[in-house]
């Protein structure tokens, strides 16, 4: 059994693309899951919402499966990340002006979607996926950490504290997005992995992240991948298309 995950697209139409590309090329999945973060901040969070929509639809979700994270939630309440508090004048500054351009650029993809895919988004919040594999067991899904789609759990953060947020799932392997890195851990018990991010990767920039597995019996293959896409073309298409800030943008795909 072969299971694609990716993450993190965030309104990148063209990184999204590549990866389904690599996807097809790579012989597919017997099944695929989005792990969230669809639309914002990118220059076509309508179009990608579009995309997946249509991918989940086509079977009736019984192989592609879609759940939310937080910037998906951002984007349908009108919450926002938190973050610390300045300790200086020049902090305050910096703040305001990031501040300032988070919520220019969350409020413009808020306005691209339409109502029907806003209401799609909607059902995708606080989820989880999970797929007992034949032979292996248990395998799951989520944004950030199970139960809660804004903490980071990344390749820094302690084996205790790791298998912490994992107490109260049985399961052998998680999987999760949010932090736009790529990991393979073994906590023992637990394997957890993170496929990248598709549409705003902060390890390789300018390569698409994802993951495929390939279960066989009580063993798992995990080939992480990337694929390039064209980062100054998603620039231009910024641009072209009025998005708020193609210079933020420019700066964290470059």
């Amino acid at each position: 059994m072969r299971l694609a995950v990716f993450s993190d697209i965030h309104g990148n139409l063209m990184a999204l693309e590549a990866v389904l590309n690599d996807l097809a090329a790579a012989g597919g999945a017997d099944l695929t899951w989005c792990l969230g973060d669809l639309a914002a901040f990118g220059p076509r969070p309508a179009e990608c919402v579009q995309r997946i929509k249509a991918l989940a639809e086509a079977d009736e979700g019984k192989t592609f499966k879609v759940i939310g994270g937080n910037t998906d939630r951002y984007l349908l309440t009108g919450e926002r990340m938190k973050s610390a508090t300045a300790k200086d004048e020049a902090a305050f500054k910096v703040l305001a002006s990031e501040w300032q351009a988070r919520d220019t650029l969350l409020n413009w993809g808020t306005g691209q979607l339409s109502f029907a895919e806003y209401e799609w988004l909607k059902q995708l919040r606080g989820a989880e996926l999970s797929h007992k594999a034949e032979g292996y067991g248990y395998v799951i899904g989520y944004h950030a950490v199970p139960g809660d789609d804004e903490p980071l759990l990344t390749p820094e953060t302690s084996d205790e504290e790791a298998r912490d947020w994992l107490l109260d799932r049985e399961c052998r392997l998680g999987i999760g997005g949010h932090i736009h890195r790529q990991y393979d851990r073994d906590l023992g018990r637990w394997r957890i992995l993170n496929p990248g991010s598709v549409g705003m990767p902060f390890d390789v920039k300018g390569q698409a992240g994802w993951a495929l597995l390939t279960f066989e019996g009580d063993s798992v293959t995990v080939d992480l991948r990337r694929v390039p896409f064209d980062v100054e073309g998603v620039i231009a298409d910024a641009q072209a298309v009025g998005y708020p800030h193609p210079d933020w943008l420019a700066t964290r795909l470059r």
